[in-house]
């Protein structure tokens, strides 16, 4: 009884720490997206790279990518929300980082979708398939990355008021009307989905493949630019 007891107060204090730790991570992330709105340079790539790094290996999930995202949306919101109250006739150059700035974020998710198939695609070149269980649970997350981002955008434009609050609603209605770069990268994505779960067999797991570790493998690479070979067409894409 003393054992269980004890390793009932040590997965507690486990869990506690992480958390804490997860709210420093996404208190730090937030920091940093402020710093760059405020310096205003390179922004787009600055907010790119900071994403996919925010998104590592233990928080490959719909949950921890909604945090990510909303902490970079509010990074963004002050930092050009501070732009706008420290000069004056500032508000096309405010639009402009916002707009840098969500446009770096969407390419940061479709990097995401992306190494997802990735991952797939290469455990298919060495003949290693997913379980069911994991195909299912990665589409379901992956199917509701664009509605994330978008809710995030129109959750923030709703908060916001004055001037800010305009900004933000033509950029929001801007990314909805147009459509978005994750948007189009789910749509090649999750096309392999479909081959995969026609394939003979798929719901066996073959050699010890795991979707989500073997993404994360994916997203460090590109965020460290192990594969910077590939040519990265988000990179301008508004």
């Amino acid at each position: 009884m003393q054992n269980e007891n004890n390793d009932t107060q040590t997965n507690q204090t486990d869990t506690t720490a992480d958390d804490t730790q997860i709210k420093d991570d996404l208190t730090a992330l937030e920091r940093d997206i402020h710093d760059a709105l405020v310096d205003g340079v390179n922004i787009h790539e600055t907010v790119h790279n900071l994403t996919l790094r925010a998104i590592n290996a233990d928080r490959l999930d719909i949950d921890s990518i909604r945090r990510i995202v909303t902490a970079v949306v509010t990074g963004v919101q002050e930092g050009s929300q501070k732009q706008l109250l420290t000069a004056s006739n500032q508000t096309q150059t405010a639009k402009s980082q916002i707009t840098e700035a969500v446009s770096g974020l969407d390419s940061a998710l479709a990097r995401v979708a992306e190494a997802t198939k990735l991952a797939m695609q290469e455990a298919a070149g060495r003949a290693q398939k997913f379980s069911d269980q994991e195909l299912v649970r990665t589409k379901s997350d992956l199917e509701g990355l664009e509605s994330l981002f978008l809710d995030t955008l129109q959750n923030t434009t709703s908060a916001a008021k004055g001037t800010i609050s305009e900004i933000w609603d033509d950029v929001t209605t801007h990314a909805k009307n147009n459509g978005t770069v994750v948007g189009a990268q789910l749509k090649d994505t999750l096309s392999l989905f479909a081959q995969q779960a026609s394939s003979v067999g798929y719901a066996q797991l073959e050699a010890g493949a795991h979707l989500a570790q073997s993404t994360a493998g994916f997203i460090h690479k590109i965020a460290t630019g192990v594969l910077s070979g590939i040519k990265d067409h988000t990179q301008h894409k508004k």
